[in-house]
């Protein structure tokens, strides 16, 4: 994490510094914090977004050229990049303002209806695969490796896996973890979001209204995309997410995978000091187990 003090004093210096002309808005700090980035409100119809580490500020220009190509092929709001700051103030790296997105991240208990919200959910990254993906950011160290082989991740799981022998099935887990391993994708490139996690979607009147935070997208394989399948749904809602998004088996197994490595590292690690991140972890291995 980086050793910046990034607050809203920061950021009001920011804006003086570079776009005085909204300086007298209030500036607000946005909960939760998020890791990649800290993001504050700025008046009522914008928001500023700041990398906390160097790993993340690549992900700023990316974002602010592709974020517009996209949301005119999307069906679902995404996030608008309105102006992009430069280092400044003892702060190093660009940042972004972007156009504000009303919701709150979801929440099982905040969806209506979560096979409604499965098949919206579907069709919005259906949408996004069918994005023209020429001159697109392939996989690589600026975005984790999402869209590439979760053979980059092969160590690190196994490690995981044997940390946690006696609190899971480990062999079935493994099993589960080769058969991810044993394909690839074999299509051209596809646009894929990256970290579609609950966190980054937006419920307003109990449905899906948006879809935020696009660091970590690219073009590649989609699988990384399908972990939520085993994150956020369960039985039905996961057999109408994976229906609505007709993609062959071995894509869904890749899915299967990525769930499983960041549900194990998580709850072989860090994730024992944050209850609810564990609780998260736990659940989206029994479902991964389970399925």
């Amino acid at each position: 994490m980086s050793e910046i003090q990034i607050d809203a004093f920061l950021v009001r210096r920011l804006i003086a510094n570079q776009f005085p002309h909204w300086s007298h808005l209030p500036i607000t700090p946005v909960h939760p914090a998020g890791w990649d980035n800290r993001t504050f409100r700025l008046g009522e119809t914008m928001s500023v977004r700041l990398p906390s580490a160097a790993r993340y500020a690549v992900q700023v220009e990316k974002e602010q050229r592709w974020l517009p190509k996209l949301a005119l092929q999307l069906p679902l709001p995404i996030p608008q990049p309105l102006a992009m700051g430069e280092p400044a103030c003892g702060y190093p790296w660009r940042w972004s303002i972007y156009r504000w997105v009303e919701g709150e991240p979801a929440r099982r208990e905040s969806v209506a209806d979560l096979n409604a919200f499965a098949q919206t959910l579907a069709h919005f990254l259906a949408a996004l695969q069918q994005v023209n993906a020429t001159g697109g950011p392939p996989a690589g160290p600026e975005n984790f490796f999402r869209g590439g082989s979760l053979r980059v991740y092969d160590a690190e799981t196994r490690r995981a896996l044997a940390a946690l022998d006696g609190q899971i099935d480990v062999e079935a887990a493994t099993a589960i973890w080769e058969r991810a391993l044993a394909s690839a994708w074999s299509k051209s490139p596809v646009w894929f979001h990256g970290d579609m996690s609950a966190g980054n979607l937006l419920v307003r009147n109990g449905m899906l209204h948006a879809v935020i935070d696009f660091g970590t997208s690219g073009v590649g394989d989609p699988a990384c995309d399908l972990a939520i399948a085993w994150t956020f749904f369960s039985g039905e809602s996961r057999e109408t997410f994976r229906t609505a998004l007709a993609l062959d088996e071995e894509t869904w197994m890749r899915g299967r995978g990525w769930a499983l490595w960041k549900a194990s590292i998580l709850l072989a690690g860090h994730a024992q000091s944050n209850v609810v991140e564990m609780q998260q972890a736990q659940r989206t291995l029994h479902e991964v187990l389970m399925d």
